[in-house]
């Protein structure tokens, strides 16, 4: 499986309460669970800075990492940004293979 990072920006106008970011949580990845029920969530972060959150998933392909980020564009009016991402140890194996110059 490939290794997405996906950030997210909430619209200033997408939540009435603090509350509501749990309420919102909960029926976003009970439709990610049903839909995209083979993704796996490695670790979700509140951030500081550009965007809200910032949220590291597992997924089979790119088709199912943009179907992440559509599911959860229509909760909270929310924009996503989703990186594909390889751990650094086998980033260090691909540069390892490149033929020396």
């Amino acid at each position: 499986m490939q290794t997405y990072i996906m950030l997210t920006r909430l619209l200033p106008t997408a939540l009435n309460s603090p509350r509501s970011l749990e309420e919102l949580e909960k029926a976003a990845m009970e439709r990610i669970r049903s839909q995209c029920p083979e993704v796996e969530w490695v670790h979700n972060f509140a951030v500081f800075g550009g965007c809200d959150y910032l949220d590291i998933f597992r997924a089979p392909d790119n088709d199912t990492a943009m179907k992440i980020s559509a599911i959860i564009r229509t909760f909270g009016h929310a924009s996503t940004e989703i990186w594909p991402a390889t751990e650094w140890r086998h980033f260090k194996d691909l540069i390892r293979a490149l033929p020396a110059e």
